[in-house]
């Protein structure tokens, strides 16, 4: 209370000295009908007395610190699943911010002087709520808030041959040996080769969304991690951005799967592919050639699947590409 006492009477004496300033300049501009020697008096005293006035006047005007520390989440409001950037400016510190959502760290990289980015994203089964994000930089703390909204993602029913419902027990041990793979994959987190926003690898519509709950035969769930997209056999699927490529297989599900490394835990995978045309270890830029469509796989037809992962989290590759990066 006495805070807000002491803030109020601040205010009263710059308002008073604004006040007070504003009629002497108009004084000193003789647009006052003051007598003659009262303006005698005053041009005498005019050097001393407008300059403590005019130091007082910058207590009337609010001065913003330069080269303050700015955070910010984009979007701040998202869907369960969804990618999301934290952005950090006038940084001075040697080194750079540190966060943590739901106690794990994000990965942040240089985006100009001052500046650093980090790209993260939410679980699909996330419910809604509103995360905190504690930001560090050097000695400064900031609290950001990302709000997840309820999902709306609709419901499919599919039917498809048994044997690419149910798997015999040769195919299960494939099919874990593939998880382990993919899983020894997302737990990498190398330096950025990203650059700029992410795209899409084809130019075509979704047949099939991210997050679509699929019930096929009538009684198995399954729910969609990644954007099926309509595509021609043998159209050529472009990279989503730069990055090494990390695996080219033939994988039980997906049939011939290209994986691409980004860096800071982002990668991106294109699935059911008819041939490749890069190998394990080549550095792809952004719209790259990688491979061509086809219907290799577990599937009904020819499409590509495009999925995303961002620290070990399938991400909604459409929220991934809205990002301005």
């Amino acid at each position: 209370m006495q805070n807000v006492k002491k803030r109020e009477a601040r205010v009263s004496m710059q308002t008073a000295f604004c006040l007070c300033l504003q009629d002497h300049i108009k004084i000193e501009n003789g647009n006052n009908k003051t007598p003659q020697p009262w303006k005698a008096r005053m041009k005498a005293s005019s050097a001393s007395s407008l300059l403590i006035l005019w130091s007082m006047f910058f207590l009337c005007v609010p001065v913003q610190q330069a080269g303050a520390l700015q955070a910010r989440v984009f979007p701040s409001k998202i869907q369960p699943g969804d990618a999301f950037m934290v952005m950090v400016s006038g940084l001075k510190s040697a080194t750079g911010p540190t966060a943590l959502l739901n106690k794990e760290p994000l990965s942040f990289s240089i985006c100009g002087d001052g500046c650093y980015v980090a790209i993260a994203a939410v679980d699909l089964n996330s419910r809604p709520r509103t995360h905190r994000i504690v930001l560090r930089a050097g000695k400064q703390k900031r609290v950001l808030r990302l709000r997840v909204l309820k999902g709306g993602f609709k419901t499919i029913h599919l039917t498809l041959p048994e044997e690419k419902v149910s798997p015999g027990e040769e195919d299960i041990e494939r099919i874990e040996r593939e998880a382990d793979l993919l899983k020894s994959i997302w737990e990498v987190a190398s330096e950025r080769l990203w650059e700029g926003d992410f795209v899409l690898p084809l130019e075509n519509p979704f047949s099939t969304p991210f997050g679509t709950k699929r019930i096929i035969n009538k009684e198995a769930v399954s729910i969609h991690q990644g954007l099926d997209m309509q595509g021609e056999e043998g159209e050529g699927v472009k990279a989503s951005n730069r990055g090494r490529v990390v695996i080219t297989e033939e994988l039980f599900f997906g049939g011939n799967t290209v994986v691409v490394d980004h860096g800071q835990g982002i990668f991106t995978v294109y699935m059911h592919l008819s041939g490749f045309n890069v190998s394990p270890g080549d550095l792809v830029e952004k719209n790259d050639l990688i491979g061509y469509v086809g219907s290799t796989g577990r599937l009904s037809g020819p499409h590509l699947h495009f999925g995303v992962k961002v620290a070990g989290i399938n991400a909604n590759p459409v929220a991934l590409t809205r990002l301005k990066l």
